[in-house]
């Protein structure tokens, strides 16, 4: 049993590579019909039209290393010029043992996953490609226990393994090409990335399918599975939506989608509101 769902995890995990492929290959193949048409009616030399085809193919095919790299990079810039980590070696080890405990029980546990405390009054979570996940301060004062921001960890780490800013990239690429996506000297990849992380609402396919990951996630790994669903559903109560919600568009449908996936008579830990604020919340300001 363990060994098929295995085999099912694996599976699920390679499904949005080889739609990605599928993609690119229909993309390279479409060049084919119309890049004649197309140059000529543009003035495009269609050798620069068969190497965008070419590029495209490429970069739906990103390898693991090359997509931890390009996360590595985008991470150093976020913590020059977007964020500042919040120095507090206990609170980021909490935050860091959360999210190792959820990557575990993930579709991609090989990565190596980065998870950083940011100080921001925000209340947000955002994820970028390759394993590294943001938590701010602000988040953590509006959760009620450790189930809930579990729930919002899972949830990014469900973009992660969904590699949903990799298929984001892809479509770009297709729209515009390569060449426009990265810059004259591929510079502007990183501010691309930064502004689909952080600024660019998720479309309603990838945040459903992190929202089910997430919950996969918490059963997996012991939490309550309701965390998630209480958080949101906390948030939409509270009038104008902080920025989790505008950069994770959370429509009552996404609310109704999680109490169809919840298993009955679930129960799971992390619920201890008390315990909570013992640890956390009286550490930050």
């Amino acid at each position: 049993m363990m060994k098929n769902q295995a085999l099912t995890r694996r599976m699920m995990h390679r499904w949005p590579q080889r739609w990605g492929a599928f993609v690119a290959i229909l993309a390279f193949s479409i060049f084919w019909v119309v890049a004649p048409v197309q140059a000529q009616r543009n003035g495009v030399p269609w050798p620069v039209l068969l190497q965008r085809g070419l590029e495209i193919f490429q970069w739906s095919n990103l390898s693991d290393r090359q997509e931890v790299q390009l996360g590595r990079q985008i991470h150093q810039q976020l913590l020059t010029q977007e964020f500042q980590v919040y120095s507090d070696p206990e609170l980021q080890r909490y935050v860091t043992d959360i999210g190792q405990r959820l990557v575990g029980v993930s579709d991609r546990p090989n990565l190596p996953y980065e998870f950083t405390l940011v100080r921001s009054p925000q209340v947000n979570a955002f994820a970028t490609m390759g394993g590294f996940v943001y938590v701010t301060t602000g988040l953590l004062k509006n959760v009620e226990h450790e189930a809930q921001l579990a729930g919002v960890i899972g949830h990014e780490i469900g973009h992660i393994t969904n590699r949903h800013v990799v298929r984001q990239l892809q479509q770009l690429a297709i729209a515009q090409g390569i060449s426009t996506l990265l810059g004259t000297d591929g510079s502007r990849l990183n501010a691309v990335v930064i502004e689909l992380a952080l600024r660019r609402p998720r479309s309603r396919e990838h945040e459903l399918e992190a929202d089910r990951s997430g919950l996969n996630y918490l059963l997996r790994s012991g939490y309550d599975g309701r965390g998630l669903l209480e958080f949101l559903a906390k948030l939409q109560g509270q009038g104008a939506p902080p920025t989790f919600l505008s950069t994770h568009p959370a429509p009552q449908a996404r609310v109704v989608a999680l109490r169809e996936q919840m298993p009955p008579n679930q129960s799971g830990g992390g619920t201890d509101t008390q315990a909570y604020r013992q640890r956390v919340l009286s550490r930050l300001p």
